[in-house]
Order: C-alpha cells, then structure tokens, then sequence
C-alpha cells in the first residue's frame, strides 16, 4: 500500500503564498495557504487509499498543523534542508519501501480519483506517475521507489520540469503514466480562476 505525502507550508503571513501578497495582502494569502493545505488533506482523505504524511515547512510546530494533526490522524514531519527536489526526495526515501503519492497543497483540482489512479497505475506497471500541470510542472508524483535522477539538477520552478521528468524517466528505463493535466494556485489570474472555479472558497474578496 503507498503512502500520501502532502506538502505544505505553515499560513505565516509574509512566508506563504508571496506571490499573492500584492493581491491579497499577507494576512489573507496565508489564510489561502490554510484553506489550500485542509482542502489536500480532505482530498488525500477521501482517497482513501493510504496513510497520510503532512511534510511541514519550515517546521512541525505552527499551531495550524497542530490542528490538523489532531483533526485528521496525520503524521506531521518536517521538511528538511535543502531545495524541493531534496526535500521531494526524502519523503520517497522515508517511506521505502513503500511506494509514495506526492502532493502539494497549490493544486485544488486535483480529486480522489487522481490519487486513487496514480496508486493503481503503481500498482500496474508504472514505476513513476506525474500529473502534468499547465505550466509545465507537475501537481502530483508517484513512485515505487526513491528516484534520485527525477529530483536532482532539476530548475524547479520552470516550465520544463513534466519534459525532463519525461526524458529521465526515458532514459533511465523507468515506465512513466500520466494523469490529466491540472492547474496550480501562484498568481493573481490562478486566484481568480480558483475563485471562480468554485472549489474553495475566496481568502477575502479580490482588490482591484
């Protein structure tokens, strides 16, 4: 059975969503954060396919993973040094054997379904799963085991990053599955489409 990994950052005004600070303010993005991080975690719940580690940034200690914890039945961890593909990888590496689904809290879209279908394409023949997202990353991944050649050297926060998952996962000899294709949550225009795509509520109501 794989394990759920969520990734999240404590709703600390100033520290979460900073790109959407100059929309919302710090107060409200980090009450998004909040909202972003309990709506993965119902979405991993619903699942219903595995236990659930909430991998904490910068630490386990905000009151709000606190909350969740006590809530929810999680595991909290915290995420260690270094860039996302190291912090990625050591959620893999802390399962094993156990295969992992990996999520972060930016991508509402996603739905139980998709983690339920990364866990049987692992489950199948797949030996890595990603759900590409729109601009050109990816919103989930899934692996049997750890794979530091999907995470290391990579230019996270590119356009890029689904295409070299893809050629590295060729080159390695490693079965990829894809899911669909979703959307995550950093600007402005992807705040608005949350909104009104109705999936979760508005922090506070959009300032010109």
């Amino acid at each position: 059975m794989p394990e759920i990994a969520v990734f999240a950052k404590a709703p600390v005004p100033g520290f979460a969503k900073t790109r959407l600070i100059p929309l919302l303010g710090p107060e409200a993005a980090a009450e998004l954060q909040a909202r972003l991080t309990r709506y993965a975690i119902e979405t991993a719940l619903a699942a219903a396919i595995a236990p659930i580690t909430l991998w904490c940034a910068p630490h386990t200690q905000h009151e709000s993973f606190a909350e969740l914890r006590a809530r929810f039945g999680l595991t909290l961890v915290a995420q260690p040094r270094g860039n996302l593909g190291a912090r990625m990888l050591a959620a893999f590496e802390g399962a094993a054997p156990s295969p992992v689904v990996l999520i972060g809290t930016d991508c509402p879209c996603l739905t139980p379904r998709d983690l339920r279908d990364a866990a049987d394409a692992l489950a199948g023949r797949a030996d890595v799963v990603i759900a590409p997202a729109e601009d050109g990353g990816y919103g989930l991944i899934a692996a049997r085991r750890p794979l530091p050649i999907l995470f290391r050297d990579m230019p996270w926060s590119s356009a890029t990053v689904a295409s070299l998952t893809r050629e590295r996962a060729a080159r390695s000899g490693l079965k990829l599955a894809e899911l669909r294709t979703v959307w995550d949550v950093d600007t402005p225009a992807d705040y608005r489409r949350l909104v009104a795509s109705g999936l979760l509520s508005a922090a506070e109501p959009i300032r010109a």
